[in-house]
């Protein structure tokens, strides 16, 4: 301003110019209070959405499987549901107390349409109030003795805190959980640990506008919530390493074999589904393949068979379930027609497709009839005779074979049938070092490694014989080793660091067991150093 005597023209245009700076620092004030209401609304919307994956997704899941797997998931189940209870009572606690201090600044009212209260995301005013939440929590306004609303609030997130510490602090596997629990549900500053020498009340609810109290709030309640989401997928991850995975299908048609003429029977159908898992052993079989128990039945001794034994699954827990199987069968004497029943049968033995440029068996038979009578063609491949029955199949070009099956029934009358095939390619070879396609070990084990080739789940019986392959290190040009194993690359692996990689490529090996099938170019071997 300008100094000495000023004349009343200049006394008026230096009053313009403080109404002008007062004016736009209201302005800027409010600016800033719409964009903190704004952040305050978003963050509870991110409440919801995660209260409703709790409820909908984890909260169901975990109580599911607390009734399928009691053994192993029903304690966590009953853990979950107390720490629910004290953390949905946190939540509700501290809406209300949003609430109240709303209505005291006048920053509610009724909607016209629904009559319930509302927010009155205009009222500034309201919003910048600093009286209701130190009159809440501080003991006549004194920020130095704490309201008995401040103690019912720091209670009942020291009660969720304890019980985390108490229930879930021996469990390693929970420690993350103890640890988040430990640093965002408190209501005091660890001793030292304050910012600026003043309580976490002071530093959060005192002279605090309404805005920044309700803000407040809402991070207990999303802390508190996140915590539970927490508590629930490790509660569920915790059981993950032991259980075991099913991830094989297969329909299960159970049913009579032979129904008499005018009888009724039933035939159950259900989808079975079966694991590798060395968790599960199965008796009463000659072997275990793939998960499946399998045995060989024959024709000998005329009448009523019975099989059995026992499937056992080991659970979580480390406890064995037994569960008792049998199957009842008949062996009947010489050719039969059963009662009148009529038709071709026609079963790839391995498969339900047929591999291009291999010799596929397959078996044939009309029941009651002679099957060395029986006669099979097929155009786009070649059929060679095995036996009464069989043949070995051949397919060399097309998508799809028909196979035409011929023979006579036990009526005498000639009948033929044609049953179609899909023709698949062989499926491209798997580079493997100790089972696996991707490995983690440490730098000094990899020249002991021994590069193998595989199809995994093949059916037919195959081995590969690696020849040579190139390694590639970080930083450096790929180089061809000769043979199968890595102790030929030893020297260049001396300088590896955890977390390099190591690509094993362009695996050269020869087959047995496909003919002269042209291998596809065999997948690559990937090392993770640790």
């Amino acid at each position: 301003m300008a100094q000495g005597k000023q004349t009343p023209r200049q006394k008026m245009i230096n009053l313009m110019y403080l109404v002008f700076i007062a004016m736009m620092a209201l302005n800027i004030d409010a600016e800033i209070i719409r964009s903190y209401y704004d952040s305050t609304v978003s963050l509870k919307a991110t409440r919801m959405l995660t209260e409703t994956k709790n409820s909908e997704i984890f909260e169901k899941t975990l109580e599911a499987k607390a009734q399928q797997v009691p053994d192993t998931y029903a304690q966590p189940w009953e853990q979950y549901k107390v720490l629910k209870v004290k953390i949905d009572d946190l939540v509700t606690h501290a809406e209300q107390i949003k609430e109240k201090l709303k209505k005291e600044a006048e920053f509610m009212e009724n909607d016209p349409a629904t009559g319930k209260p509302i927010d009155v995301s205009e009222n500034f005013s309201s919003l910048n109030n600093n009286e209701g939440a130190t009159q809440y929590f501080f003991k006549d306004g004194d920020e130095n003795t704490p309201s008995k609303g401040a103690d019912e609030l720091k209670a009942k997130i020291d009660a969720i805190r304890n019980y985390i510490n108490t229930t879930f602090g021996q469990n390693h596997q929970l420690q993350d959980l103890v640890n988040r629990a430990n640093a965002s549900l408190i209501a005091e500053y660890p001793k030292g640990k304050s910012p600026n020498e003043k309580t976490w009340f002071q530093n959060k609810f005192y002279h605090q506008p309404l805005i920044g109290a309700i803000s407040n709030l809402e991070i207990i309640q999303n802390d508190a919530r996140n915590v539970q989401s927490d508590a629930l997928a490790m509660l569920l991850q915790e059981k993950v390493d032991a259980s075991i995975k099913f991830s094989s299908y297969e329909p299960i048609v159970s049913g009579p074999v032979d129904i008499q003429a005018g009888k009724q029977a039933e035939v159950k159908v259900m989808l079975g589904t079966y694991s590798t898992s060395n968790k599960i052993s199965i008796s009463g079989v000659s072997k275990v393949e793939n998960g499946k128990g399998i045995m060989q039945i024959s024709g000998s001794g005329i009448g009523e068979h019975k099989l059995g034994g026992t499937i056992t699954l080991t659970d979580a827990s480390g406890k064995p379930q037994s569960f008792p199987w049998t199957h009842t069968y008949n062996v009947i004497a010489g050719p039969r027609e059963v009662k009148l029943e009529k038709g071709l049968l026609l079963s790839a033995d391995k498969m339900n497709v047929m591999y291009r440029g291999l010799e596929n068996p397959v078996s044939g038979s009309i029941l009651g009839a002679d099957n060395s009578k029986l006669s099979l063609s097929a155009a786009g491949a070649t059929v060679k005779g095995k036996g009464p029955g069989k043949w070995d199949v051949t397919p060399t070009t097309g998508n799809v074979v028909k196979l035409t099956l011929s023979g006579t029934d036990p009526y005498g009358k000639t009948v033929s049938q044609v049953f179609e095939y899909r023709i698949k390619n062989i499926p491209r070879p798997q580079g493997q070092i100790r089972g696996k396609a991707v490995n983690f070990m440490p730098a000094g084990s990899i020249p002991n490694q021994i590069v193998s080739a595989t199809l995994p789940d093949f059916d037919f019986p195959v081995s590969f014989t690696v020849n040579s392959f190139i390694i590639k290190l970080p930083g450096k040009a790929g180089t061809l080793i000769q043979g199968s194993s890595l102790s030929g690359a030893e020297g260049m692996l001396r300088n590896l660091r955890p977390g390099d990689v190591v690509q094993i490529y362009d695996i050269q090996a020869t087959a047995t067991g496909l003919g002269n099938q042209r291998l596809k170019e065999i997948s690559p071997v990937i090392i993770n150093v640790q």
